[in-house]
């Protein structure tokens, strides 16, 4: 009997007034994958994000999650099963860590009623993972942007959803801060089956941190394997327009990039 796949994309595209669009984009994303898209910018990899998550509907093909097309399921039932890990949030008024983390059990909350023990032991549950309970009561907008980002991972995982949508979550970010973000998302990804999904710059970083690499380039897949496969000079010229030489990592079984710039 054939396996489900989390997230299907049949031929799937997707155009904007601007012109821009994604064409023909065909992938199956196994339940428990860790995936990164990656390519330049304005390669198509947040549009091809938000067609994941529902916020965009395809102009062709289909788009589906554990067997049933996206636009077919409930908006409640998608939002308990798909989370979204954004670079930054928006807040129109101060909210505590504790507060911005609770947001992620919206789809749960009943209307005219508050949490219930159920969301509590998740939000705090998610905040203990992602290390944010020291500073629960302490404004948002204060922390560094590596504390901020580790709420919004806490919110999204609040949400105990099946599948984690992420776009560039490293970005703005220092090298630990980098890191210790996908140190944790990879634990999930092994503890708890988590199917991820992620828009990633760092090439060097998605060798060491993802399974799976699909790169973009003019809103079309033109690599999609593992790292070995995907991570080739001849490609990342065609694609990124800059020289690279790739060896073997000095630890791991993983491709390593140095960048050869053309001008020194």
């Amino acid at each position: 009997m054939a396996v489900t796949a989390a997230m299907h994309l049949d031929g799937v595209g997707f155009a904007y007034p601007t012109g821009f669009a994604l064409g023909g984009i065909d992938l199956r994303i196994e339940q428990g994958e860790m995936v990164a898209v990656l390519g330049p910018n304005g390669s198509g990899k947040t549009t091809l994000l938000k067609l994941m998550l529902g916020m965009l509907h395809p102009d062709a093909g289909e788009v589906r999650f554990k067997g049933r097309v996206l636009g077919a399921v409930r908006r409640r039932e998608l939002a308990r099963s798909i989370a979204m890990v954004p670079q930054e949030i928006a807040l129109s008024f101060t909210m505590t860590t504790a507060e911005v983390a609770l947001l992620g059990r919206t789809p749960y909350l009943r209307r005219f009623r508050g949490p219930n023990r159920e969301d509590r032991e998740a939000v705090g549950a998610a905040m203990a993972a992602t290390d944010v309970l020291p500073f629960a009561g302490r404004p948002y907008d204060a922390l560094s942007g590596g504390e901020r980002q580790r709420v919004i991972l806490a919110m999204a995982l609040a949400q105990e959803p099946r599948l984690l949508l992420l776009d560039e979550p490293t970005r703005h970010l220092d090298l630990s801060h980098q890191l210790r973000i996908l140190s944790l998302i990879h634990r999930f990804n092994r503890a708890r089956g988590l199917t991820v999904v992620s828009a990633m710059h760092d090439l060097n970083l998605c060798a060491l941190y993802f399974d799976r690499l699909i790169l973009l380039s003019s809103g079309r897949v033109v690599a999609d394997g593992p790292p070995d496969k995907v991570i080739q000079p001849d490609l990342l010229k065609e694609v990124f327009g800059v020289t690279v030489q790739v060896e073997p990592h000095p630890t791991r079984h993983i491709p390593w990039i140095t960048i050869l710039p053309d001008d020194l």
